[in-house]
């Protein structure tokens, strides 16, 4: 079994030195869902705020790029590119990010972390319609590079836009 990196030998919490580690391309894929109601989804192009999904996104990006100023023991890293998608479906929106940078470790938090407050966003822009509006699904799809290699979430029992169905 493996053990936990960022505890050191006395079971403290410390940032993993990375320094002896090797450049590579490495990128990570997540995905969060918003569970919106079908009524509330058609209003969204009217919405006073401006287009939640545009806004979202651009914070998603953000986000990703601001990781380690929220997870403690996160890497600064200087990122290559982030992506994030926010699509509407029948139950919501599907949000998915993939983050890459060429460096010493990976980027499946920041990856994570902009999935994450991009939902967020979505919910900020929409809760005046319903408060009810839920974040469900947030987990990493993918990621590659590094010593431990790839990574492939097992196929899921998804409806054919990508969100879990419940």
């Amino acid at each position: 079994m493996k053990k936990l990196s960022h505890y050191d030998e006395k079971g403290r919490a410390s940032m993993v030195d990375v320094s002896a580690k090797a450049e590579t391309k490495r990128t990570a894929t997540a995905q969060a869902f918003v569970k919106i109601r079908p009524a509330v989804l058609k209003q969204l192009p009217q919405n006073p705020k401006g287009d939640p999904l545009e806004v979202a996104r651009i914070a998603g990006i953000q986000a990703a790029k601001r990781t380690s100023d929220l997870i403690p023991m996160c890497h600064p890293l200087l990122l290559s590119h982030v992506d994030v998608k926010a699509e509407i479906t029948a139950r919501g929106v599907l949000i998915t990010s993939t983050v890459t940078i060429s460096g010493p470790t990976g980027v499946e938090m920041e990856a994570l972390t902009a999935a994450s407050v991009a939902a967020l966003t979505v919910y900020d822009m929409t809760k005046a319609l319903d408060k009810g509006i839920e974040i469900q699904d947030v987990y990493l799809l993918s990621k590659t590079g590094g010593k431990s290699g790839d990574y492939a979430r097992p196929a899921l029992n998804r409806d054919r836009k990508g969100a879990d169905r419940r």
